[in-house]
């Protein structure tokens, strides 16, 4: 009988423990799951996040350039201009779901990289901070492909034959920006720019060169409160009355051409290139950031960007869009 009994205890012990064990992987299981669960929801609704934030931005494009259609056409009751008027630098827009902020950049506000001289390409990319003997190279480069094809192979030619997968120069005018990316010595980090160390150790944006040309560049006057610092060291305005437009814009931008007359005098021969406004092609770049129901701004950004020509006729304006841009 003691026997019996023994052999009962001892069932009924493995019975607890495999009861134990089974409750231990139910547990575990429901972990994982909760985990799974609770990772997918937070990034669905970071997915969702991003694509009301880039809907938001898109939006905020589409909203200035109807109001840069407009141009001044409606006025508030003191006479002053109601939605738009023509040589404003940026628009901030706020709506119920957030903010965006509309960059309009006229394309004259950049080297025609079909018409730029060489001294004033090598001079933009020294000031971009590209090694001197590599700015050469590259502006080589440039001037050999949208140049009439020789003779016989450049040297850049056989380059480009002799790489995987080879191409041919172009030997014209180029027709996109892009297009500088296959020429020999250019990297995404010299054509986009990228992020540098500043003084105080800080990571700063260092603008590329498609920030600084353009296949629709000015080939003579230049947007004052849109160009580059580099842009107009490259045109040659001496570095101190850079740095002072660049402090005049950043508080208030110059709005008439009589308030470049002081800046001018000491910006060196080249000073008559700058000018306010930009001609027909502007690319809009909106920023946005949601509102989030306490209050604060997301950390979340999305940015997008369309270069746009006005077409604007005696009765009509019309908008087209060249490019459009998702980052």
């Amino acid at each position: 009988m003691a026997a019996k009994s023994d052999r009962h205890q001892n069932s009924k012990g493995g019975a607890l423990l495999a009861v134990l064990w089974i409750s231990a992987a139910l547990a575990a299981i429901a972990f994982s799951v909760a985990q799974t669960v609770r990772t997918e929801t937070e990034r669905t609704s970071t997915f969702l996040d991003g694509v009301r934030t880039y809907y938001l931005a898109t939006g905020a494009i589409q909203r200035v350039w109807l109001y840069a259609k407009w141009g001044e056409s409606y006025k508030n009751p003191d006479g002053s201009v109601k939605y738009f008027k023509p040589g404003t630098p940026q628009v901030v827009l706020q709506f119920p779901a957030g903010t965006a902020t509309v960059d309009i950049i006229p394309e004259n506000s950049k080297l025609s990289v079909n018409a730029a001289k060489p001294e004033e390409l090598l001079a933009l990319m020294v000031n971009l901070r590209i090694d001197p003997d590599r700015a050469r190279q590259i502006v080589s480069a440039i001037l050999d492909w949208r140049s009439e094809a020789p003779g016989n192979q450049s040297v850049f030619d056989q380059f480009y034959n002799s790489i995987t997968p080879s191409f041919r120069a172009r030997h014209a005018s180029l027709l996109e920006i892009e297009e500088l990316l296959l020429v020999k010595g250019m990297t995404p980090d010299l054509f986009y720019g990228t992020l540098v160390q500043d003084e105080q150790g800080r990571l700063v944006p260092q603008y590329g060169l498609r920030d600084c040309l353009s296949v629709y560049g000015s080939e003579g006057r230049m947007d004052v409160n849109s160009a580059l610092p580099a842009v107009m060291a490259a045109i040659g305005i001496a570095p101190e009355a850079i740095v002072a437009i660049v402090q005049r814009r950043r508080s208030n931008p110059f709005r008439e051409q009589a308030d470049l007359i002081p800046f001018q005098q000491f910006a060196g021969p080249s000073a008559q290139r700058l000018v306010i406004g930009g001609n027909t092609i502007f690319t809009f770049r909106s920023t946005a950031q949601l509102r989030l129901p306490d209050g604060r701004y997301s950390d979340m950004k999305r940015t997008v960007s369309a270069m746009l020509k006005f077409h604007r006729r005696a009765g009509n304006a019309s908008v087209e869009v060249l490019r459009w841009y998702d980052y």
